[in-house]
């Protein structure tokens, strides 16, 4: 199978399980199947009629969990409910005689297990040589099928019936899938105990602008089904289908982005992944004393990385980063005292590389680059030569920075020692960072081994806004370079004037959503709202093209003048579905919807948490519990708005923004300020 299939592909979540179905809802090889906790136990479910397959005639998204397929043969119309429940999956069949005349019909299902491993099922997927698919096993209805290592799949219900059916009449069955790992020593991907910490009180929007709402309401059940729990603590697996596991980059930046759904999520992050902090040096797997892991997944599904993997630069900042803005949204003093100790541990860890930037030097046969544009060719100069190890990003000294300071800041809070140590080890990267980063107006996408500048405009430089790394007037530079990125969907990673720019490419052009609101985020702390509005038009405008689940990436190709007016949106706005057809062409050559990247994870959780860290950017919100202070400060240009339910500290919060930009808040706690 091409992977060019997998952005048709219609992914109903509950992890650990999910199904991963073509628009036929007949799963017969390639990537298709019902997996649970990286395994596939289901690789073969095809629904027969009297021995024919029905004529695909439409599928649609049904939530986040869920999806329906409707197919016709005859008179006769098929619909299947397919449903993910986070030990397997369940179906439900209806064939309805839509004739006038009487019918008998034979239903057949015809099932089968592969029990291969997702990192498998990726390399044929992806067209690896030499890798072969495991031999399938049929399913019968009640019996067991259990594979070399204990991992056991039953299935249930009627795989044959013979109804009679008047006119009008239908049949109904339904299947039931249900998985059993065996047991495994350390890690594992482990259902959730309990609902999402914001099931009670979910966040939600009302706007004019359709788009808008569903994108939100999308991404939020989303988050809910990427949901997993490490020895109780939840995190948003990474993304599905290749991805649902627990990533420190990733993770942690998800569980940022979603603070306004509360800060629980942040701190069971912070605390699986503290559990997994490095304590010593290793070079296999790069663990160091005090880095945060990049990758965890159980021994036997690790694929061609080591099961617990530190290869990352940037997550180690980033725990501490989150870590103050989860307390600054609420989270009890009590749990942030008992992270500190690991926050210390990632602040030793940063500062160990001194008066050097904060850098990495890959490896060919694990990770070449390690932020988040980790793909080989994902950092290079702007004549197409790609950056050469050691490779010191720019974000990357600006998430440093940041951490640093907040660090200071919470070890003084809380009556520790270090604070002062680490402002002073921030004001000397500063300075650094502004004699060697800055090219032609705007900071390098990175220092290579060099210690020559990356050059060519890039999206990194949007991760510095709001850090405090850089100047006001520093930060009027990078928001206009940002400005000329901004593609009409969102903003692109590599600006068009460079050699290796590509629009289609993974990090050469293409767009990906969390970087552009995190863009968002930081040019609305900057003070630059227009270019900050630009963008959020843009994803909110992209959001129909995709079924309002915005993918990992998708094309950097210029979206069409006047796509994000108000006419237009309300004309283009369209109701939830499944997958999106071709983007097509405007007589200019921008493209009249998004382009479809083919590989891309959908849904993804930093993709997912676009819709709650919009909602921070649209309302300027600037939580600070512990200091007493709730601001508000919304975007012109998007009200009316009424948001409900953004939870801070133990409160849910509803907002509302009238047409002339006038706020009214229900809910605040009594011991917090406003600055509206």
């Amino acid at each position: 199978m091409s992977q060019s299939s997998l952005h048709e592909h219609l992914t109903c979540l509950a992890a650990p399980a999910l199904w991963l179905s073509p628009p036929s809802g007949q799963l017969t090889g390639g990537a298709d199947g019902l997996y649970v906790a990286d395994r596939r136990v289901l690789s073969r479910l095809v629904l027969t009629l009297d021995g024919a397959e029905p004529e695909p005639a439409g599928a649609t998204m049904l939530g986040a969990d869920a999806a329906r397929f409707t197919a016709a043969l005859g008179d006769l119309t098929v619909e299947r409910t397919r449903t993910a429940r986070r030990d397997g999956g369940t179906e439900e069949i209806r064939v309805r005689n839509d004739g006038a005349e009487p019918v008998t019909v034979t239903v057949s299902v015809e099932a089968a297990a592969d029990l291969a491993e997702i990192s498998d099922v990726k390399a044929w997927h992806a067209g690896e040589p030499g890798r072969e698919g495991p031999d399938e096993a049929p399913l019968r209805d009640g019996i067991a099928h259990t594979g070399p290592d204990g991992y056991t799949v039953l299935l249930t219900g009627r795989l044959r019936a013979e109804p009679a059916l008047a006119p009008g009449e239908e049949f109904t069955t339904t299947l039931t899938v249900r998985a059993t790992p065996p047991p495994v020593e350390g890690f594992r991907q482990a259902p959730p105990d309990t609902a999402p910490p914001w099931s009670a009180t979910p966040l939600t929007v009302r706007s004019e602008d359709r788009r808008l709402d569903a994108l939100v309401g999308q991404g939020i059940a989303d988050l809910g089904a990427l949901l997993l729990a490490d020895e109780g603590d939840p995190y948003c697996a990474a993304g599905s289908p290749w991805y649902l596991t627990l990533f420190g980059r990733d993770s942690l930046w998800t569980a940022r982005l979603a603070l306004p759904l509360g800060w629980e999520l942040a701190a069971g992050t912070l605390r699986a992944l503290a559990r997994h902090q490095g304590a010593r040096h290793d070079p296999e797997t790069e663990e160091a004393p005090g880095k945060i892991p990049h990758e965890l997944r159980p021994a036997h599904a690790a694929g061609w990385l080591p099961p617990v993997y530190y290869g990352t630069v940037d997550a180690t900042p980033l725990f501490v980063t989150t870590l103050v803005e989860a307390w600054r949204w609420g989270m009890p003093d009590a749990e942030v005292e008992a992270l500190l100790p690991a926050a210390e541990r990632a602040l030793t860890w940063i500062e160990g590389f001194g008066d050097a930037f904060l850098s990495y030097t890959g490896s060919p046969d694990r990770l070449v680059n390690q932020g988040w544009k980790d793909s080989t060719d994902g950092v290079q100069h702007a004549d197409g030569r790609t950056a050469t190890p050691p490779v010191a990003l720019s974000e990357v000294q600006a998430y440093a920075y940041q951490a640093a300071v907040l660090g200071a800041g919470l070890l003084d809070a809380f009556g520790r020692p270090g604070g002062e140590r680490r402002r002073e080890w921030a004001a000397a990267l500063a300075e650094r960072f502004r004699a060697r980063f800055w090219v032609d107006g705007y900071p390098a996408i990175a220092l290579d081994g060099r210690g020559e500048p990356v050059d060519g405009p890039a999206s990194n430089m949007g991760h510095l806004l709001g850090t405090g790394l850089l100047t006001p007037a520093e930060e009027d530079l990078v928001a206009a370079r940002l400005a000329e990125l901004d593609s009409g969907w969102g903003l692109r990673t590599l600006g068009t004037a460079s050699a290796g720019f590509d629009p289609l490419s993974y990090h050469l052009g293409s767009v990906w959503p969390h970087d552009t609101v995190i863009a968002v985020l930081g040019l609305v702390r900057a003070g630059h709202p227009g270019v900050a509005a630009g963008l959020a038009r843009g994803l909110i405008a992209a959001a129909p093209g995709f079924g309002h689940r915005l993918p990992e990436l998708f094309g950097g190709q210029a979206a069409p003048p006047g796509h994000g007016s108000h006419a237009e949106r309300s004309r283009r706005a369209v109701e939830h579905s499944g997958h999106s057809g071709p983007a097509g062409r405007t007589d200019d050559g921008a493209t009249a919807g998004p382009v479809p990247y083919p590989a891309a994870c959908r849904p993804q959780a930093w993709a997912a948490a676009v819709s709650p860290a919009l909602v921070t950017a649209l309302l300027g919100l600037d939580v600070d519990v512990p200091s007493g202070r709730l601001a508000v400060s919304p975007l012109p240009g998007f009200g009316p708005l009424s948001v409900s339910n953004v939870r801070v500290g133990a409160a849910a919060v509803s907002i509302d923004v009238d047409p002339q930009g006038a706020v009214s808040l229900i809910g605040v706690p009594p011991d917090l300020t406003l600055d509206v």
